[in-house]
């Protein structure tokens, strides 16, 4: 079968479509993913009682069952107990808890690297305990596991195309959609991976420059 570029051509509109939903999607996962990041990574290097010991639940639950058993629990078994969602929010709820219990790790670890001395000079200078993780501790710690939570927010983007699994239109969706229809396979998947590599590497981009960016010495 040869590659047909008008096929593609004519199928871009509806492939632009799928990318929209896909970056609608990934985007307030990836934020949402972050604050569970910050918020449980803080209270398992607080060791906050029971909460650091259900955080760490929830990160070996996440980590140890597949993706796609997570979203199918969320989609078909939270109705049952009256908590059914739609397909975006089902899918921006699986991606939000899968990535947040990464980014606690990766927040965790990066927590880990803040010197005592950074916690005893706050404490000479009165500075309150929220008052040193938000101004002091968090931002060296962001700083130092941006690397891994780029990673994570890339493999947020990637995991979004099981969504058409639960039949959101995202871009891998609309792509194997279209094959069923036209059977048009080699130009259906040759787009979305070109276009998935380019998501990824804007991505990648974004974040390097701000990697660069904190890299800098202060000046004053």
């Amino acid at each position: 079968m040869d590659f047909d570029f008008n096929y593609l051509l004519a199928q871009w509109p509806a492939l632009l479509d799928g990318v929209q939903m896909t970056l609608q999607v990934s985007v307030l996962a990836i934020g949402c993913s972050l604050l569970v990041g910050v918020l449980g990574g803080a209270a398992r290097v607080m060791k906050v009682p029971v909460l650091a010991q259900v955080v760490a639940l929830y990160v070996e639950l996440i980590r140890n069952t597949p993706i796609l058993v997570q979203l199918f629990f969320i989609f078909y078994g939270l109705p049952a107990i009256g908590m059914g969602l739609s397909l975006f929010w089902s899918g921006v709820l699986c991606l939000s808890l899968w990535a947040g219990a990464y980014q606690i790790e990766n927040v965790r670890g990066g927590l880990a690297t803040v010197e005592q001395g950074m916690r005893e000079a706050s404490v000479a200078l009165s500075l309150k305990p929220a008052h040193y993780f938000c101004l002091v501790a968090l931002p060296i710690a962001f700083r130092t596991s941006l690397p891994a939570m780029l990673n994570t927010a890339i493999s947020l983007l990637k995991n979004s195309s099981y969504l058409q699994a639960i039949g959101l239109a995202e871009l891998t969706f609309v792509a194997v959609d279209r094959i069923a229809t036209d059977f048009r396979a080699i130009e259906m998947f040759s787009a979305i991976c070109v276009i998935y590599l380019a998501l990824v590497g804007i991505l990648a981009l974004l974040t390097g420059r701000l990697s660069a960016r904190l890299q800098r010495p202060f000046q004053h």
